[in-house]
């Protein structure tokens, strides 16, 4: 193997994990060097500060086997390491791994400090406690560094299990191919890349022509990776092979080996078929194991002639075993969030309502609880129907005179102020000729009156003059008249007829509607309540009202009055119910339409949710 891949993983000295583990093998006579070294290896894949190997008695009393960094003798004791030592024995008893915050320590005391001591059991010693101290503020990083250690520590029962100098040497070569297969699986922060770095280290490592990893997904194995294949589709029947292969290992929880040897009992017809179909080949299957619960199946392949040995075996178990709990918490934090967020939830619920049949538990505890809110929660009722905003009364502009439109200053929609604002003008080119007429004229019966007077002819005076006042009369009309050609709005409000800048230069006839002014003060609802629903509206009952151009402005109303017969809208049965504005808005108009709601009172939810449904069957059935 290439050593150079694990240089960026640099451990005590400047050393890389091959390294270590050398040197490991070097000191493997001296017990106290042995365990020191193994130390430096764990502190320097768990990224941990320092590490110690205790022993309890049963008198209560610790031994520190080993300590890495070491301390000068005569050196006072750390703060860190008489702290674990207070927790070993409890540790040791419950054989759980254990994460402690440290109260105080000498090294770098403003970083938090936190204490991972996990039981382990080796030949020489038999049980003991290892103890580590990282240093972090940050609580994910402690999460990962304790799962490093626990699969360091595996490493340490592997080698301390194994008695006889021989066998350790043995296992140093095993442990070396091991920790260069985690490093290059470890250097990868997706799943995808985890999963194919072990699939082409493994096959390169044992000679494979394929080495393949499979995860459980609900009932059945997928595939995740195969060595040296980018892409592969699930509908190749190479694919759905090796997927029933490892279906096979997971079912019957055990490694299958293909040709089987003579005294093996497991089942392999699916193992069997894929060395046949493609081979003849040797074919190994291992089971991925978490917690002793089988997530996954590693498979590997290579030439029949090439049988696995059981150090390879062996070798292959421990490889799975260190890599299965990084690739398991990889491809649980690579799914989207959803499914994060339902395992999540699932762990929780197991916990509380225990790990069989957890969402069965779940659902029935929501559903007892639904029923629960539904027979006795209430909630306010509230009715809905459609309304139409209209206006209590409209200020209508009629034409003054028979004429012609000369020109409009306003649009609909634009608000006007009464006694000012100037709506449009009609034109007076013919009533200043007339009214030039009646002047003369008035004019003429004036000197046809003086006339009179002086020739003494008094009945001839009195008609002229009434003449004169007749003219004059005619005079006052044609002026009041073209002073009313301009139309001004005699009250304020928004234009809501007389779109007319394109008929300048019609006729307008004496009493033509030209404009329609409507004041916002005036406006009111008019709601269409449905016939199911009109017993439960009462006159000065509140509720909110909504348009369809402002869905998101409430606007409160009160129940004014209840037309008492109903009339058909839509082909529907409704009742006009008539309420009051609270408040008006600049941009509310006469004819918007939208969705009114009424507070009615509080009801039962299980009554407000299911009453037209048992109103309906009752008209079924007549009950």
């Amino acid at each position: 193997m290439n050593h150079k891949r694990d240089k960026q993983f640099g451990g005590p000295n400047g050393l890389t994990a091959s390294e270590l583990i050398e040197q490991l093998g070097r000191s493997a006579e001296s017990p106290a060097q042995f365990w020191a070294n193994l130390l430096s290896i764990q502190c320097f894949l768990g990224q941990a500060d320092a590490g110690a190997l205790l022993s309890g008695s049963g008198e209560g009393r610790v031994d520190v086997l080993a300590v890495y960094p070491q301390f000068e003798k005569g050196a006072t004791t750390p703060a860190w390491l008489v702290q674990s030592a207070e927790f070993a024995q409890e540790v040791q008893a419950g054989g759980t791994v254990a994460v402690r915050q440290l109260k105080q320590t000498s090294v770098r005391p403003s970083v938090r400090h936190y204490l991972v001591m996990i039981p382990v059991r080796m030949v020489d010693i038999g049980e003991a406690v290892a103890a580590f101290m990282i240093g972090t503020d940050d609580r994910a990083v402690v999460e990962a560094s304790s799962e490093r250690l626990q699969m360091a520590t595996a490493m340490s029962n592997y080698i301390g299990t194994r008695p006889g100098q021989e066998a350790r040497q043995g296992g140093f070569k095993r442990l070396q191919q091991t920790m260069e297969i985690l490093s290059a699986v470890n250097r990868e922060d997706k799943f995808a890349g985890a999963a194919m770095a072990l699939c082409n280290e493994v096959a390169s490592e044992w000679q494979c022509e394929r080495a393949s990893i499979g995860f459980l997904k609900k009932r059945y194995v997928q595939l995740k990776a195969m060595s040296h294949t980018e892409d592969f589709s699930k509908k190749m029947k190479l694919i759905q092979d090796i997927e029933s292969a490892m279906e096979e290992c997971l079912d019957q929880d055990i490694e299958i080996l293909s040709p089987a040897p003579k005294e093996s009992t497991y089942i392999s017809r699916a193992t069997d078929e894929l060395s046949k179909r493609y081979g003849p080949l040797a074919v190994l299957s291992l089971p991925l194991r978490r917690n002793d619960e089988v997530i996954g199946v590693l498979t590997l392949e290579r030439p029949a002639d090439k049988a696995f040995s059981l150090d390879e075996i062996e070798t292959v178990r421990l490889t799975c075993e260190l890599c299965t709990a990084r690739l398991a918490n990889l491809y649980e934090s690579d799914r989207w969030i959803g499914a994060t967020i339902a395992d999540k939830t699932r762990n929780l619920m197991a916990g509380l309502l225990g790990p069989k049949h957890t969402w069965a538990k779940v659902v029935a505890i929501l559903c007892f609880g639904a029923i629960l809110f539904l027979i006795f929660a209430k909630g306010q009722f509230r009715p809905e129907a459609p309304f139409v905003l209209e206006a209590t009364y409209q200020q209508v502009v009629p034409a003054p005179f028979d004429g012609y439109i000369k020109n409009v200053e306003v649009e609909v929609g634009e608000m006007v102020e009464g006694g000012s604002s100037v709506l449009a003008g009609l034109d007076t080119a013919e009533l200043r000729l007339n009214l030039a007429a009646a002047k003369a004229e008035k004019a003429g019966y004036l000197k046809q009156a003086s006339a009179a007077m002086r020739d003494n002819e008094t009945a001839q005076a009195q008609i002229a003059q009434a003449n004169a006042e007749k003219a004059q009369a005619q005079i006052d009309l044609l002026n009041y008249l073209i002073g009313r050609a301009s139309l001004v709005s005699p009250i304020s409000g928004i234009v809501v007829k007389g779109d007319l800048k394109r008929q300048i230069g019609a006729p307008a006839k004496t009493g033509d509607v030209l404009f329609e002014v409507c004041p916002l003060e005036s406006l009111r609802a008019e709601l269409m309540v449905p016939e199911d629903e009109i017993y439960d509206i009462k006159v000065d009952q509140e509720g909110y009202l909504a348009t369809a151009s402002y869905p998101g402005q409430r606007i409160k109303f009160v129940v004014e009055r209840i037309n008492p017969m109903a009339e058909v809208v839509n082909q529907r049965n409704v009742f006009k119910v008539r309420v009051h504005l609270v408040q008006t808005y600049s941009w509310m108009r006469p004819g918007m339409e939208g969705i009114a709601k009424v507070s009615v009172g509080k009801r039962r939810y299980v009554w407000i949710w299911t009453r037209k449904i048992v109103n309906w069957i009752r008209m079924k059935l007549w009950l």
